[in-house]
């Protein structure tokens, strides 16, 4: 029964509010953290219940008033906007109880890197970061460029940037993958449509006790940034390359004029790279339906289509077709494809849970 399955929720909710007020927790501070934590995970879900059980103590009162000479018609009316309100929360409900991706209310680290086309390839790097930026943007989501790497045509070969805000992870994870461009390039005579992709990479960010890298495990060169255009940050041995050898990751950061900064950025990065490493390693084992409940998919499957000439934007997963390319790109709109991919994963975990 729902009500039963939600009591339990609320119970744990008391429980944790009860023990964050004692001695015990009050000078542990890791566990007064932990506590906290789980407490915020299930507010959502505790609020939900406690008004599905008003709601359900709100109709039986209803129902034995009906036939009150002087408050039956009222109790009519309200039974009404009780009855419609039910299901609706029930669904909600019902997507709260879905197993939560832990690193759903992460900040991230974004990805884009140039892949088959060259020159035409890198121009759509950037603007895909530019489309990302604006999309972060309207949601009110905080960015900051963390590593780049120009190409001679006013693209980037990489582009590397954090994103910070509430559920970042959670609405952005679905872009990992293979993005496909077709186009015709500014230097095309003959008006012919190239194709050319782009891999997009979504990694959270990780907290310092998350992953512990022994500084033995580093090799870390400093070299002369190689950035196009002669500026200041070029001047100096300020580029930080880090590698760790137990897997073989490579970050390198020049965006800075400090060495200490780039190498600061780097490690972020590495880190982050490192953690999410493991966990697809850790997911591979799991096999499928951990695979299936993350829904983050393979970063090598072409995932969606860029067609320019037909001005349409295709997702490969869902099967959708838009014809807003345009508006799309040049105003950040992609919550028109990010939220029909929420839909997607959220009716296959319903599924696979039996909610």
């Amino acid at each position: 029964m729902l009500q039963e399955k939600l009591q339990h929720f609320i119970d744990r909710y008391e429980e944790i509010n009860t023990l964050l007020i004692s001695d015990t927790i009050t000078n542990d501070i890791k566990k007064m953290t932990e506590l906290s934590k789980e407490q915020s995970s299930i507010a959502k879900v505790v609020e939900a219940a406690r008004e599905y059980n008003t709601i359900i103590s709100d109709i039986e009162d209803n129902k034995m008033l009906l036939g009150d000479e002087e408050l039956g018609e009222l109790a009519k009316e309200e039974l009404k906007e009780l009855e419609t309100r039910k299901p609706q929360l029930e669904e909600e409900i019902k997507l709260l109880l879905l197993p939560k991706d832990p690193n759903d209310e992460k900040n991230i680290y974004i990805e884009l890197r140039a892949g088959t086309g060259g020159d035409e390839a890198a121009l759509f790097v950037a603007d895909l970061f530019r489309t990302y930026i604006r999309f972060a943007e309207n949601q009110g989501w905080k960015t900051e460029i963390m590593s780049s790497s120009e190409s001679e045509s006013g693209g980037y070969k990489e582009m590397i940037f954090l994103v910070k805000g509430e559920s970042v992870y959670s609405k952005m994870k679905f872009e990992s993958g293979v993005h496909r461009v077709q186009r015709v390039p500014a230097t095309e005579s003959q008006g012919r449509v190239h194709t050319s992709a782009i891999t997009v990479a979504v990694i959270p960010e990780v907290d310092d006790v998350e992953i512990h890298i022994d500084p033995n495990d580093l090799k870390i060169d400093v070299m002369r940034s190689s950035g196009c255009g002669g500026q200041s940050v070029n001047t100096t041995d300020s580029a930080v390359r880090i590698t760790h050898l137990p897997s073989g990751l490579v970050v390198t950061n020049q965006d800075q004029k400090s060495q200490h900064k780039n190498k600061e950025k780097a490690m972020k990065v590495l880190k982050a790279r490192l953690h999410d490493l493991q966990e697809r390693e850790r997911m591979e084992a799991a096999g499928a339906d951990r695979k299936a409940q993350v829904g983050t998919g393979d970063r090598s499957g072409r995932i969606r289509t860029y067609n320019y000439p037909q001005g349409r934007i295709s997702d490969h997963r869902i099967n959708l077709t838009l014809y807003r390319l345009d508006a799309i790109m040049n105003d950040g709109l992609l919550e028109e494809i990010i939220d029909p991919l929420i839909a997607d994963h959220q009716s296959k975990l319903m599924e696979m849970s039996g909610v």
